[in-house]
């Protein structure tokens, strides 16, 4: 499908995963990792940071909207809610982190809820859905993270 450098490679992989490569053990793995990260970014919307970013966000508008997570009335367009929740996950800094130093669930979950909360309703995803894109994100940073030289050296500089 597409040619075969490694960024090629690296393409053919992730255009590949279906949900039949969600084994039970990587289902129960996403399922703590998602309840962690939505628990971090909940008590996440009480910092100051995710206040001001919230605040700043509010001058954006559109059609398509989806929730700040613990705000129910509160909503943005589908990227300034993802990076919303997203610093409310991280400000917290307890979500879950790879060696060398990321926090995939914190840069994943929040635009991967925000997209899948702006299909229209006659296209809503499955939880099934949200478990693959999930997990193809975690995929894709975990294999950037593997092909960085940057990222291996973290651990030394610090």
């Amino acid at each position: 499908f597409f040619s075969q450098t490694i960024t090629g490679n690296f393409a053919n992989v992730i255009h590949g995963l279906n949900a039949n490569h969600l084994t039970d053990q990587v289902i129960q793995r996403s399922k703590r990792m998602i309840l962690d990260t939505l628990g971090v970014g909940l008590l996440g919307t009480s910092t100051e940071v995710c206040h001001k970013v919230a605040q700043y966000s509010k001058i954006y508008s559109s059609d398509t909207s989806s929730t700040i997570w613990g705000h129910l009335d509160f909503r943005l367009p589908p990227l300034y809610a993802a990076f919303v929740n997203g610093v409310a996950v991280h400000s917290m800094d307890f979500d879950d982190t790879w060696h060398p130093a990321t926090h995939p669930s914190g840069a994943i979950l929040p635009a991967v809820v925000a997209l899948s909360e702006a299909f229209p309703q006659k296209k809503k995803v499955s939880g099934l859905d949200l478990l693959l894109a999930f997990n193809v994100g975690i995929e894709v940073q975990g294999r950037l993270l593997r092909f960085s030289s940057e990222a291996r050296n973290i651990p030394k500089r610090y």
